[in-house]
């Protein structure tokens, strides 16, 4: 595995490099040796959060964690990371295009579904074109932290969802 490791805030220093390498390069045993992993260290106030993105054929394996030390986060996002790639062996890899980026060993290797993705319960409804401001207003009314709506302006089916510190995202296809 190749880590490009960047700070934000923070400086990389030769023990912080050292951490992530030693807990990320655990996860060497799943991935093919020419993977990339892009690792960002942040520090903010008193939160420490470390980023964690490996791009592979057809996904990208993404996890962050956040807490008040920074080799405490490292722990973390390593576990979430490993126990994503057990949970979702089946749908992160396409046998025939993303098997490159793996090694023989996980893709072989059956590991018990934890908690099997179950879809438990499907909803119809009509998606009416409104403004993204209007389907934000709307969404508040339900009470949920997303909405599906039809763009007044694009004609698209977009999303909006609530962020945190009550602040709005919007979600467009790519044209």
């Amino acid at each position: 595995m190749r880590f490009v490791i960047t700070g934000k805030n923070i400086e990389v220093t030769p023990g912080l490099k050292q951490a992530v390498e030693e807990k990320i390069g655990k996860l060497e045993k799943y991935f093919a040796q020419d993977t990339e992993v892009h690792v960002t260290l942040s520090v903010e106030k008193d939160r420490h959060k470390i980023e964690v993105t490996i791009p592979v054929k057809g996904s990208i394996i993404r996890s962050e964690q956040v807490s008040n030390d920074m080799y405490v986060s490292i722990d973390l996002v390593e576990e979430i990371i490993e126990r994503q790639l057990k949970k979702y062996k089946t749908k992160i890899i396409d046998r025939e295009q993303g098997a490159a980026s793996f090694k023989q060993e996980y893709m072989e290797r059956d590991f018990q579904d934890e908690d099997e993705v179950k879809i438990v319960r499907s909803k119809h409804f009509s998606i009416k074109p409104m403004y993204p401001e209007d389907a934000c207003v709307q969404m508040e009314l339900l009470g949920h932290n997303f909405y599906v709506f039809q763009n007044a302006e694009t004609d698209e089916v977009n999303v909006v969802y609530k962020r945190k510190g009550n602040t709005y995202g919007l979600i467009e296809p790519e044209q």
